[in-house]
């Protein structure tokens, strides 16, 4: 008999959230976010659909997800499975890279020592919250690994992607989360008209501008549901229509409805 499935979390800082569950059968919807998931599967194996093809992990193997690709998550064995993951957002390793382009790692499960041993250090004294410069050396030596296994290299781009500009736009969205920006105010703390920002918010975070705001929306919301918040009042708090609204929003971006969320959070307090 299987353990209960259970989700235990620690708010994002600098870049970097945590996350330690386990599932007996079905875990995830298929679903998307505009965050690298690095993760270490623990027990059992761990499947899922990515880039057209089921894929699965086993005990001991690394995973690499690259943001805003579309993936979903089940128990490939009747015993379930365990997993530990790394949200990190793709900014911050191209800041660690001195502003290369975020690495794309073709091949999504590995042995890979070195990327293992990097997420038990992050986790060595979870849930406690890691200390900031922790969280420095866990983004440093993630980007360093991704880069190593990335399809095309380590290299700077920075003219070409106008990293500046994109990050601009980034921590504006960041800091107007609870609200839609227009595209044309965008355009004016960018300098950039909205299909070049486009095309550069996505070289450099790996999705889009829309998506990269909804996402922070969400993950407040996230929170605010595992603190035990109504669905209604939540949706009305992140700047979303209504709640059917945010669960639409909620199941693409995780994978789970509210609902279940607010369930597996309360088994995992």
């Amino acid at each position: 008999m299987t353990a209960p499935d259970q989700i235990r979390f620690d708010e994002p800082h600098a870049g970097l959230q945590r996350l330690a569950a386990r599932f007996g059968g079905h875990a995830y919807d298929l679903h998307r976010h505009e965050t690298y998931a690095v993760g270490l599967t623990l027990r059992g194996v761990q499947a899922f659909h990515y880039r057209g093809t089921l894929t699965a992990s086993r005990t001991g193997q690394v995973m690499v997800l690259h943001p805003d690709e579309a993936h979903d998550g089940h128990a490939g064995v009747a015993n379930g499975f365990a997993y530990r993951m790394l949200y990190v957002d793709p900014g911050a390793i191209s800041t660690a890279l001195d502003g290369g382009r975020p690495p794309f790692v073709p091949e999504a499960v590995a042995d890979d020592p070195a990327l293992a041993a990097v997420l038990h250090e992050a986790f060595a004294d979870f849930p406690r919250v890691l200390e900031p410069l922790a969280i420095d050396a866990v983004i440093a030596r993630l980007a360093g690994r991704l880069a190593q296994r990335g399809d095309t290299g380590f290299r700077r781009d920075h003219g070409a992607t106008a990293y500046r500009a994109a990050r601009r736009a980034r921590d504006f969205l960041i800091a107007e989360a609870p609200r839609t920006v227009p595209s044309e105010e965008l355009e004016r703390v960018s300098g950039l008209d909205r299909f070049a920002l486009a095309r550069h918010f996505r070289a450099a975070f790996g999705t889009s501008p829309h998506r990269f705001q909804v996402g922070r929306r969400l993950i407040r919301a996230r929170a605010m549901i595992a603190g035990g918040l109504p669905l209604s009042e939540t949706a009305a708090a992140t700047g979303f229509a209504d709640q059917s609204h945010l669960t639409r929003h909620f199941s693409a971006r995780f994978g789970l409805t509210p609902g279940r969320w607010a369930t597996l959070s309360r088994a995992a307090a």
